[in-house]
């Protein structure tokens, strides 16, 4: 991805965040941008091309970001909270500064649903990897790295759209941390 398009998929965040989905067009993307249409159009064929790139450019940051703390620390708190951070914490912020949350959310389309479980699965997955050295300990509980880390991505979700604040999210997100370190019988 070019940083043209970066700044255009910036661009865009901005104004679906402020003004929705739907509401956004693709000159409103382009004027944002300060792009020609036609640059826009060059690189994203439409409003949903825009939305799925946006995804994964966001969790290809979200990814990079994991792996640089994964690599830094040993430790399952660690690197659960930066998966939780980017799992719940930072879409709840984001989220929560829109006053078109919710037309935002309801912008998306069978195609960004596919972009976002293709994202959730890499979250997933991170997770299944980070757990898997502690397969032993989760296997006397009955339960696999990859059923702990879908566990962990579904309930991290929930919080995400059930927490009425952030102290509440942040709730949440601390007794799952803690379950997943009781269970890996780990010390924080």
């Amino acid at each position: 991805m070019t940083e043209r398009d970066e700044q255009i998929l910036e661009a865009a965040m901005q104004l679906f965040l402020r003004y929705g989905v739907k509401r956004t067009s693709m000159n409103d993307i382009a004027s944002e941008a300060g792009v020609a249409r036609q640059t826009l159009y060059n690189a994203f064929s439409n409003k949903d091309d825009v939305l799925c790139s946006l995804i994964r450019l966001f969790t290809d940051r979200a990814m990079d970001e994991i792996e640089v703390i994964i690599a830094r620390s040993t430790k399952l708190s660690d690197r659960l909270d930066i998966v939780l951070e980017r799992v719940a914490v930072y879409p709840f912020e984001m989220l929560s500064k829109s006053p078109n949350a919710e037309d935002l959310v309801l912008g998306m389309n069978a195609a960004s649903k596919e972009e976002i479980d293709a994202s959730n699965e890499r979250f997933r997955a991170v997770l299944a990897d980070i757990l898997i050295v502690y397969e032993a300990s989760l296997k006397r509980v009955g339960r696999t790295p990859r059923q702990f880390a879908d566990f962990i991505h579904i309930a991290a979700s929930a919080a995400k759209t059930q927490a009425a604040n952030r102290k509440q999210l942040d709730e949440l997100l601390q007794t799952i941390r803690s379950t997943v370190l009781s269970y890996a019988q780990i010390d924080t």
